[in-house]
């Protein structure tokens, strides 16, 4: 998922690829674009309140865990909203199922319990193992982070086999041309975001990418300052997702600020490579669906001028917070 935080001087949409269709995000809305199996597009758009348009977004550190926890709540739901559109299915009044509410934080829990078991806990017990053959502590802590950017990348790569993930991956594609076509305030067609590349700085790939590198340079530091033993190890992990979440995405907002710097891009060239995993080339039909997303938000937001414009771009200006 593409980031979109609130910027006073600009106004940074993102959004994430779902089930044939694309979510957007702006400052105080966000929108779902979704085609149904008879072809047509479906949007749908709300106001979001509370912890995703408070003050809290502003302050440095605490809004990259606000981001983290966005990204897996605004992406359930909408995941259950593309789901429920893409395979028709509807009630006894023709009206899209409802998403009960104990699954979706269910499966909210359990989404966090394997990200938490599998890429931060599960690889300090497999670098364990590797005391009982007497290896040098800062050899195991080192193996630990290896192992946890290999099943990073390893899950990212194996699941783009799946036809239907590669599917989604190419509304992800889409997504982000789109986004690139806005920023560069050209009207939204699709001949205008054909041209554009499907990879982007704030992606939310390169977000969780910064956050397994940066976890990993924590931890080692942790490590090898504080031996306490497996427990106090594992417990550490956990402890501090929250510092390098926030950690994570202060760096990931300097990709987005100064992206055009040569240093800075250099740095986020893994970052960019690593969407080619994430991300594909989208037809015509995906890129008209992230385009119907966006203008359901624009619209939304208030944003959208009589001939389908933003007011922003007649003026020549970033649109404004």
């Amino acid at each position: 998922m593409t980031e979109a935080p609130n910027n006073p001087a600009n106004v940074y949409y993102g959004g994430q690829a779902v089930i044939e269709g694309v979510m957007i995000r702006g400052p105080e809305h966000m929108a779902v674009a979704v085609r149904n199996p008879k072809g047509e597009i479906i949007q749908h758009s709300e106001r979001l309140a509370g912890i995703y348009t408070g003050k809290a977004r502003r302050i440095p550190l605490l809004r990259g865990v606000i981001v983290l926890w966005e990204t897996m709540a605004l992406g359930m739901r909408a995941l259950s909203y593309s789901s429920r559109i893409a395979f028709d299915e509807e009630d006894d009044k023709g009206e899209p199922v409802a998403f009960p509410e104990k699954v979706f934080w269910g499966t909210m829990v359990i989404a966090l319990a394997f990200v938490v078991g599998i890429f931060f806990a599960g690889p300090i017990l497999l670098a364990n193992l590797l005391e009982h053959v007497g290896a040098n502590r800062l050899v195991i802590v080192g193996v630990e982070g290896i192992v946890r950017l290999v099943l990073f990348v390893g899950y990212i790569a194996a699941i783009g086999f799946i036809p239907d993930v590669r599917r989604v991956f190419e509304y992800h594609g889409a997504e982000h041309m789109t986004i690139h076509a806005y920023e560069a305030q050209k009207p939204l067609t699709v001949a205008n975001v054909r041209p554009y590349p499907k990879e982007h700085t704030r992606c939310g790939t390169s977000f969780l990418l910064i956050v397994v590198i940066v976890a990993l340079i924590t931890f080692f530091v942790f490590d090898v300052l504080v031996d306490r033993g497996l427990v106090i190890r594992v417990a550490s992990r956990i402890v501090f997702i929250p510092l390098v979440a926030g950690v994570s995405y202060e760096i990931l907002r300097i990709g987005a600020r100064w992206g055009g710097n040569v240093f800075v891009k250099a740095m986020f060239v893994p970052n960019i490579a690593l969407q080619a995993l994430t991300t594909k080339k989208p037809d015509d039909s995906q890129i008209e669906v992230a385009i119907a997303s966006f203008e359901a938000v624009l619209e939304a937001s208030g944003m959208v001028a009589a001939e389908g414009r933003t007011s922003a771009m007649q003026a020549g200006g970033a649109p404004a917070v």
